[in-house]
Formats: C-alpha cells, sequence, structure tokens
C-alpha cells in the first residue's frame, strides 16, 4: 500500500506516517509538508530515517502535486489547525480559507486524477458554537459537564457530542472551511467514484506535539507549567473549569488504517473520533495534575473570553465504536505522562514550537 500524508512535519502527520511504518512491512508512506509551522523541520530527518519520503511543497499551490508519487490513499493532515485563525491577526481570512479549502480542493484534484482514496481530518470545530455556548453547565469536580434534560438538543449525549449535533454557523472561520472540506470531499469521491472518509477529531495530544494555547493546548499547559511560564485561564468564571477531550494520534492512526483497508465498507463516512468523556480534563484538572508532578505555580485569572471560545467541548465517538469497533488504546494518564516526559527532556520546546 502507498500512502501520502499532507502536512506530514507536523505532530499528527509525522506520528500517523510513524505508525504506519508500523503497521505493515509492505507499505510506501511518503508526505508534502511547507514547513511553515514553527518546529515542524525537525520532524524531515527523523521521518527520513525511518523510510518516510518527505516532499517540499504547498497544498495551496496545485503544481506541486504535479511530481508526487501515485499513491492508493492519501491521509489530508495539512491545514493551520487553530480556531482563531484568520481573526487573530497571525493569519489573514484569505490564508486561512486558502490553507484549510483551497489545499483540500488541490487535493481532491490529484485524488480524482490518480484514483487514490482520501481520509479527511477534520474537527470538533464543525458544531455551531451557538448552539455549544446555550449548553447549561454545572461545575463537577473542577470541571464544567453538561446538565442534559428534556430540553438537551439532537446529537448531545452522555458521552459527548455526536455527529447530529447542529453544525449550523457560526462555526469560526477554521470551523466552516473545514466543515467546507467535508462536504466537497464526499461530492468528489460520489462524482469521480473513490473512497473519501472523514473523520472529525477531538484535541490530539502528545509527546512532540509544538505547543501553543490555541493549538496543543495540553502540550503547551504542561510545558509551561514545567518550565513556570505565565499561564492563564481565560473566560467563563475564571477557575479553568473549561473542558477538552484528548487523544493520542496512535490511536487515530489504528481507526485510518482500518478504514483504508475497507474503502467499500457500508459504513457512515463521517465519524467522531475522540478520547470521548474518559479522557476529558479541564485546565483546572490539568494545573493539578501538573502541582502534583512538578511542584505548585499560580496561574492567573482573565474574566475576558476570546472570539469563539467555548467552555465545553467532548465528542461522543460511539459511532466509530459501532462501525469499527475501535476504541482508544492510549490513556489519559499515558497522554499526560509523555507530553511530561518529552518536556522534562527539550527545555527548548516553547521557543522550537514558537519560533518564527
Amino acid at each position: 500500500m502507498k500512502i501520502l500524508i499532507t502536512g506530514i512535519c507536523g505532530f499528527t502527520g509525522s506520528t500517523l506516517a510513524r505508525a504506519f511504518k508500523e503497521f505493515g512491512v509492505d507499505v510506501d508512506v511518503s508526505g508534502i509538508d511547507n514547513f511553515l509551522r514553527p518546529g515542524s523541520e525537525h520532524n524531515r530527518a527523523p521521518l527520513k530515517a525511518a523510510g518516510v519520503g518527505v516532499f517540499h511543497g504547498d497544498t495551496r499551490c496545485a503544481s506541486d502535486f504535479d511530481l508526487l508519487p501515485k499513491v492508493d490513499w492519501v491521509i489530508d493532515a495539512a491545514a493551520n489547525p487553530s480556531v482563531l485563525a484568520g481573526v487573530s491577526g497571525e493569519s489573514s481570512s484569505r490564508q486561512a480559507v486558502e490553507h484549510n479549502l483551497s489545499g483540500t480542493i488541490n487535493l481532491l484534484e490529484y485524488c480524482k486524477r490518480t484514483d487514490a482514496g482520501l481520509v479527511l481530518l477534520s474537527t470538533s470545530r464543525v458544531y455551531s458554537i451557538t448552539a455549544l455556548a446555550n449548553l447549561p453547565l454545572t461545575v463537577e469536580n473542577g470541571a464544567y459537564r453538561p446538565r442534559l434534560d428534556s430540553a438537551t438538543p439532537a446529537g448531545l449525549t452522555t458521552e459527548g457530542i455526536a455527529e447530529e449535533f447542529s453544525t449550523a454557523p457560526p462555526l469560526s472561520i477554521y470551523g466552516a472551511t473545514k466543515l467546507a472540506s467535508e462536504v466537497i470531499a464526499l461530492e468528489y469521491g460520489s462524482a469521480f467514484s473513490f473512497a473519501v472518509w472523514i473523520d472529525r477529531c477531538g484535541v490530539l495530544a502528545g509527546a512532540g506535539q509544538f505547543g501553543k494555547a490555541d493549538q496543543g493546548i495540553f502540550s503547551f499547559w504542561i510545558n509551561s507549567y514545567l518550565r513556570r511560564r505565565p499561564l492563564c485561564y481565560v473566560g467563563f468564571d475564571g477557575a479553568g473549569h473549561q473542558v477538552r477531550d484528548c487523544l493520542h494520534p496512535r490511536d487515530l492512526a489504528t481507526l485510518i488504517w482500518q478504514q483504508m483497508h475497507a474503502p467499500d465498507c457500508a459504513a457512515e463516512r463521517i465519524q467522531n473520533v475522540s478520547g470521548g468523556v474518559a479522557s476529558a480534563m479541564s485546565l483546572a484538572q490539568l494545573s493539578a495534575w501538573c502541582a502534583a508532578h512538578f511542584g505548585e505555580h499560580k496561574v492567573g485569572r482573565e474574566p475576558t473570553a476570546r472570539a469563539y471560545d467555548l467552555a465545553w467541548v467532548v465528542l461522543d465517538a460511539t459511532r466509530a465504536r459501532r462501525q469499527w469497533d475501535w476504541r482508544p488504546s492510549i490513556s489519559l494518564e499515558q497522554i499526560l505522562e509523555e507530553i511530561a516526559q518529552h518536556a522534562q527532556s527539550h527545555p527548548d520546546w516553547l521557543e522550537i514550537s514558537s519560533a518564527q
């Protein structure tokens, strides 16, 4: 099997590439990366040493696909993954659309031309901000959780946000480009007869993730806490009760491996892929974990919420479990320990992650 991964030198892309090389002896893995993300250059040499081909290119440029090898499957792991993309000032709205939608269209044209299947990595941010912001929440053990009652919206379960939950705007520019990418990918797959799987991921986390507050929060928080860098609970009650679930990309790789081996499987093409409630944690709980491992460090409070921020986002991965008998094998505790060990052995990781 020949696999092409876009964004291959990012945290997710590089982890998937290494996993696929381990899963099968006859697997040829290559990828494309524009190396715009700080830290991504550090993954180039280790990938090449593992027998992974790395091409310098930008998915926004259609001609960069011309010299790529013909493959059986493409994993789209390239994106500007921040919910603040296009509005924070670090990138323009046009750049966000070009990265996350125009790049997908170029990739779909490549799949059409080469008859390759596609696994599109999407996001929890395709779900409606308004619907999520209006959920009634209570605080339990230092973390928000939704109150379920007769008025609970469709798609909200005891396990989290299911695929039936509203995707009505606003979503953020990032979320809108990913939802649009999902739709156009399914249309291309139907029109030109190639397989498409769409995996809506929760927060991906693990050792080697580039740590920034808006894209890699678990890595950012642990590295910052260990180094006694300033940290702050932003918005809501200012107590750090906001919650996210997390998933190690190696567990994502096991699902994608199944999907690539079952292109004609009679299953829903869109599924949530996450650690769910078992891996959900608030910032306050994460701080308590850090304090137990590294000692106390004061965290500040900023009551003004950021644009597009949400108090609680946990995905329900029941569909993936039902369709693929898939479950995460790497626990929340293992993910946190892995990040902490990496942080302790890489004291310059925050600088690497934010270098310009």
